[in-house]
């Protein structure tokens, strides 16, 4: 179904508009397929963006600080989330040695066999469900970053 179908919506200011509007809707749509792969993990979106910051620190410590910079979804309060992961046992906390006012976060073991778990069921929801091909991904991410550059 169209965006027009979609909105309930037959016509458009523009079609810069229609496209604004159908890259909203369809990251909102993005965001509730993600959720629903998650759930079972009783992972929220957010805390796993974290988790896959942190592995990409790993074997490294991350301060929020650079937690926080590059979020997607940069909203959430960052220290109630971290303190989430720690009780859950995917992230540690430490203080700094170098800067006490500093805490080293880092992705644990059980943080990294979650991810290990989550992201084949994830890359087979975008693959089952996106119905775009290879250079169809290429193209919408290079015109996306051409959007924001």
């Amino acid at each position: 179904m169209g965006i027009a179908e979609e909105l309930g919506q037959k016509q458009f200011k523009s079609v810069r508009q229609k496209a604004h509007l159908n890259i909203m809707f369809t990251a909102y749509w993005l965001i509730e397929q993600t959720k629903k792969v998650l759930k079972p993990f009783d992972i929220t979106q957010q805390q796993f963006n974290v988790l896959k910051i942190l592995k990409g620190r790993y074997p490294k410590s991350c301060a929020s600080n650079e937690i926080k910079e590059v979020m997607i979804d940069k909203g959430p309060d960052l220290t109630r989330m971290i303190d989430r992961l720690v009780v859950k046992g995917w992230v540690t906390r430490e203080v700094c040695p170098e800067n006490r006012r500093k805490l080293d976060i880092t992705i644990t073991e059980s943080g990294l066999a979650l991810i290990k778990r989550i992201e084949p069921k994830l890359n087979k929801q975008f693959i089952d469900q996106t119905r775009i091909s290879d250079k169809e991904a290429s193209e919408l991410s290079r015109i996306l970053d051409k959007m924001r550059a």
